[in-house]
């Protein structure tokens, strides 16, 4: 069971590389740095609420998740 905070971390921390990339590409592809930050700004927002949304919606799907045995020893 992971907390909430952990989610949002994560949704954080992959958004400042995603929207890295995102900048690199549109700079790239545009030639216009202005134009890759306008991109970049806008999609981290984006994308880090669907991130979070996404990662909170599978900790709900019991799918691939196995529970400790009771002879277990879980910390």
């Amino acid at each position: 069971m992971e907390q909430k905070r952990r989610s949002i971390l994560k949704a954080i921390t992959w958004r400042i590389t995603g929207t890295i990339d995102t900048f690199l590409l549109a700079w790239l592809i545009t030639g216009k740095p202005e134009i890759a930050l306008t991109i970049s700004s806008v999609e981290v927002i984006t994308k880090m609420f669907l991130y979070y949304l996404h990662e909170r919606t599978w900790t709900r799907i019991s799918f691939g998740k196995v529970n400790p045995k009771k002879d277990d020893y879980v910390i």
